[in-house]
């Protein structure tokens, strides 16, 4: 009896420790009553509320002067063919990737329209992203669960995201398809639930591998395949099954059988793609956080386990739009991200960062700048699309820029006007092909990257 009253004297004093500890740092009486007069309810502050209360914050924080003289004219314009639409997916990065080469598909070959499968490659993506997670376990099994890189693959089994890495791993791997070889299924166009069950299905063998590495099992290689035959027959059936070969008929702007060929996807790559997707292109960073004019690379950043980590020259902005500028003019789009997000007037499909004044509704500032944004998580890359339009003034300085977006049929065609301004504080990566760098662009590159974490707040997927 007297050991119980001790133990609950103990907890008790623990308690009120606790709670003495949390009062110190709460929100006490006085300190409440000290907040609410600072709030001085005026006429001004209940015509917003009511508002507020009342409306979408966009709709209210609007810039009304910010509407008028909206030009739609691009001085450098590298000519699209139509727009996609990745619908309910996060698979931008792979739409913007293709849509780069299609553009130059249809000018080489003349072609009245041309689309990629989509499908195809994303099915292989799947795949392969799983395999990246089952043998990144594997290579972690002695680690412990609240190890920083097993915490970090568990969070992040596999996703519908990417980069233009992935693009080029999957292309060079396993080629390409027309639209109609691989036609999307409801699962390509709506990939939440597909990822959802993906997700927990690799968590639950990744914890069997573990639980079978610690007791003493050897061959985990095998455990492994017989785990992606799992997830291969998952992708089949909300996918449809890639094909080995098929029969095309490539057809001209008139409507001209030129030839039929039966391909491979990798033959079809390699007559109508070509490039060396890993080594003839080049990732460009604005991340004011890092040093410039350094090479940095990834870890565990990439599609496939036996791909390429992300690697990129970190360089100023301005830098970068030098190279934009080169490739548009000599009629060449590019591989583009950014924080899509922030100050789109969806109804103008114009990015400005003038769109909205929060500042005036709320009657207070967001002062962060880029550095801080990203350093906080407030901004990251969240979008790719291809960058295929510039506007110059009479001294040759980018007024602003145009983008081809896959969201299907929109304000300008399907395409996005972001101005140079708004382009300096949410643009992140852009790739160009070696052709169009710099001198000291391709001697950054001789570096040995500075490797960086997967978890580091810069590097989200794009979706």
């Amino acid at each position: 009896m007297n050991k119980n009253i001790w133990l609950c004297a103990g907890l008790f004093m623990i308690f009120t420790a606790m709670s003495g500890q949390d009062k110190k740092g709460g929100i006490s009486p006085e300190m409440l009553q000290e907040i609410k007069q600072s709030y001085k309810a005026t006429t001004a502050d209940r015509a917003i509320q009511n508002a507020v209360t009342h409306n979408e914050i966009n709709k209210l924080a609007i810039n009304y002067r910010n509407e008028n003289d909206f030009d739609t004219y691009f001085s450098h314009k590298v000519n699209g063919k139509g727009i996609t639409n990745q619908k309910s997916s996060g698979r931008c990065w792979l739409f913007t990737g293709l849509n780069v080469f299609r553009s130059g598909i249809i000018a080489d070959y003349n072609l009245k329209d041309f689309q990629f499968s989509h499908n195809y490659p994303f099915f292989w993506d799947q795949l392969e992203k799983s395999n990246l997670f089952l043998q990144g376990i594997i290579d972690t099994r002695e680690k412990p669960m609240d190890d920083k890189m097993v915490e970090w693959l568990f969070k992040n089994p596999l996703s519908d995201g990417g980069q233009f890495t992935g693009v080029a791993d999957l292309l060079t791997k396993y080629g390409a398809v027309p639209a109609n070889v691989m036609i999307e299924t409801f699962g390509s166009e709506n990939t939440r639930q597909m990822a959802n069950l993906l997700q927990l299905k690799l968590k639950e063998f990744g914890l069997n591998i573990r639980d079978a590495s610690a007791g003493g099992a050897a061959d985990l290689q095998k455990q492994k395949i017989e785990m992606l035959g799992v997830i291969y027959r998952m992708l089949v059936l909300m996918l449809g099954e890639p094909p080995a070969t098929f029969t095309w008929t490539l057809v001209d702007a008139k409507g001209n059988p030129v030839s039929t060929k039966e391909y491979t996807p990798l033959s079809f790559y390699r007559e109508f793609i070509g490039a060396d997707l890993k080594n003839d292109y080049v990732m460009l960073m604005n991340d004011p956080g890092r040093e410039y004019y350094k090479l940095y690379e990834i870890d565990f950043d990439r599609h496939a386990y036996d791909g390429k980590n992300w690697t990129y020259v970190n360089l100023p902005v301005e830098d970068i739009k030098e190279m934009a500028i080169q490739s548009i003019k000599d009629s060449t789009t590019m591989y583009f991200s950014c924080d899509v997000g922030k100050f789109l007037d969806r109804e103008r499909g114009l990015l400005d960062i003038n769109n909205f004044d929060y500042e005036s509704l709320m009657g207070t500032t967001f002062g962060m700048n880029k550095e801080q944004r990203i350093r906080t998580f407030a901004s990251g890359s969240s979008h790719a699309m291809t960058l295929m339009a510039v506007d110059l003034d009479k001294n040759g300085k980018p007024v602003k820029w145009m983008v081809e977006n896959s969201w299907g049929p929109g304000p300008n065609n399907g395409h996005l006007i972001m101005t140079d301004k708004w382009f300096d504080e949410y643009m992140f990566r852009l790739v160009v092909e070696k052709k169009y760098i710099t001198g000291k662009v391709r001697e950054i590159l001789k570096q040995s990257p500075v490797r960086l974490p997967a978890w580091d707040p810069m590097f989200a997927e794009e979706e």
